[in-house]
């Protein structure tokens, strides 16, 4: 690295990535459980002569030769660092001052120092020997096979839901009327997506772990699984507890359909403009978060995964094998495959598309949906966080309302919504109006592009609807005026 490179490490601070050791005539004795732990995550710097708080204090050039022997010793000795480490430490001069830098690569195999498990994180390095669950995710993560490859010779196709298989088959012909599905009965079709695999143990073949949890009656899923349930929660007036709940302990493709429906179910349906199409932005959002939390999870932990909507986001968290930690950039996160085989039958079915797309096209559309951007966060939890304007789980009457007016919307049930003009969103004259007074109640000097945005509507249908509340006034002009509603 040159100095430039090793300053901006420094001018950045402490990261997942990077470490400050002063050792300034002596190494630190917790740099071994830096070594580790970057060995164990995803690699990283350990910079030797800089303080926690980026002070470059520079090691004595009289101790520089010593360190470095003592180090090099140290990681190669299978009774301090196990497996051993070849590091090779380096000098750099900064502002006079000697540093040594170690880059540590990230290892295919777990590392231990003295005996004690390390992994790393924002917080620094943390001590994880006695934790059993972050133990074997990092194994997992170390493995090169996945956890849903696990082959069950003695499950035969009698155990799947052949109802299941077909409606795979059918969305699958429906995305490509020549799809080679349909010339394929069942065993084909596992066996195309590698979902009947060579277990290495028994040397027998047996259908794996993706493929009951993908097709497998709901028995057979929860006699190799039992942990596998996805609680999908709605929160809006009831805080403490939720207002309606829907526990999915199902196969894959039907938790799909019923985790979309819950959602369709309590988000309103607002339609928005991607330039000059009309698109379902709500449906798009949860097509992504579901399809990536039932794709993507780690199936082998106990932690339930949760969908829960209230009035200001959705969050999605599923465990996970994280390969970093923190709020994920888009412009540069480099996507992982967590479970490949289930990927590829949702991408032939049409509710995923290729890796890494997800993550995108949910950006898009949440900012689509509610002007605001969606939250990634890596971690053995992974955090997907929607923001939701206030319009998006507000309640529209019960009955049937019809207007006349070309720029009002027609309403059935409470959830469900027929629109009218392409740049109105969900409303009926009553509630926007009622939308509108509280608005205002909450702060009279609101705008009306201020409340069409959080309406989610046009400008122009709040100028309307204000017009017909007789008891509302603007006093003043422009932005020193207010609003004043008598009561």
């Amino acid at each position: 690295m040159s100095p430039d490179e090793i300053l901006e490490l420094i001018h950045k601070g402490e990261t997942i990535n990077v470490e400050f050791k002063e050792a300034k005539n002596d190494l630190n004795k917790d740099v071994f459980n830096s070594v580790c732990a970057f060995n164990n995550r995803d690699g990283g710097y350990i910079i030797l002569g800089v303080k926690d708080n980026r002070e470059i204090i520079g090691v004595n050039p009289e101790k520089v030769d010593k360190i470095i022997k003592d180090f090099t010793t140290a990681i190669n000795n299978p009774q301090k660092i196990n497996p051993p480490l070849y590091l090779v430490p380096k000098t750099m001069a900064i502002d006079g001052k000697t540093l040594i830098y170690i880059r540590v690569p990230r290892g295919s195999q777990v590392c231990r120092h003295n005996g004690k498990i390390w992994d790393r994180s924002h917080e620094g390095d943390i001590n994880i020997t006695d934790q059993s669950e972050q133990v074997y995710k990092l194994y997992a993560r170390k493995q090169g096979s996945y956890f849903v490859n696990k082959v069950y010779p003695k499950i035969g196709l009698e155990h799947l839901d052949e109802e299941v298989i077909n409606k795979a088959r059918t969305k699958a012909l429906s995305r490509d009327q020549n799809h080679l599905w349909d010339t394929m009965d069942n065993e084909e079709l596992l066996r195309s997506t590698n979902l009947i695999l060579l277990d290495p143990e028994s040397n027998q073949e047996g259908i794996t772990l993706a493929g009951i949890l993908l097709f497998g009656k709901d028995s057979t899923i929860m006699s190799v699984l039992p942990q596998h349930k996805t609680d999908a929660i709605f929160r809006v007036e009831n805080k403490d507890r939720y207002d309606d709940r829907d526990v999915v302990i199902t196969n894959l493709i039907d938790s799909y359909d019923r985790l979309l429906a819950f959602g369709q179910k309590h988000l309103n349906d607002l339609f928005v403009l991607d330039g000059t199409l009309n698109v379902n932005a709500r449906d798009m959002i949860l097509r992504e978060i579901i399809s990536n939390t039932l794709a993507h999870r780690d199936y082998s932990s106990g932690f339930p995964a949760k969908m829960i909507i209230d009035d200001e986001k959705i969050l999605v968290e599923n465990s996970n094998l994280a390969h970093g930690l923190g709020v994920l950039d888009i412009k540069r996160f480099k996507p992982f495959p967590k479970n490949p085989p289930i990927s590829k039958v949702f991408r032939e079915i049409g509710i995923a598309d290729e890796l890494g797309s997800g993550m995108r096209n949910t950006y898009k559309y949440a900012k689509l949906y509610s002007g605001a951007e969606p939250v990634f966060e890596e971690g053995d939890i992974f955090k997907t966080i929607i923001p939701l304007k206030e319009i998006a789980t507000k309640k529209v009457g019960g009955e049937t309302v019809v207007h006349g007016d070309a720029h009002d919307v027609v309403h059935g049930d409470a959830h469900d919504v027929v629109h009218g003009d392409a740049h109105d969103v969900v409303q009926s004259k009553e509630d926007l109006i009622d939308f509108i007074i509280d608005k205002i109640r909450a702060n009279n000097k609101i705008t009306r592009k201020e409340i069409a945005e959080q309406a989610g509507v046009s400008e122009k249908t709040i100028e309307r609807r204000i017009k017909e509340i007789e008891n509302l006034r603007y006093i003043g002009s422009g932005n020193n005026g207010y609003w004043e509603l008598d009561e």
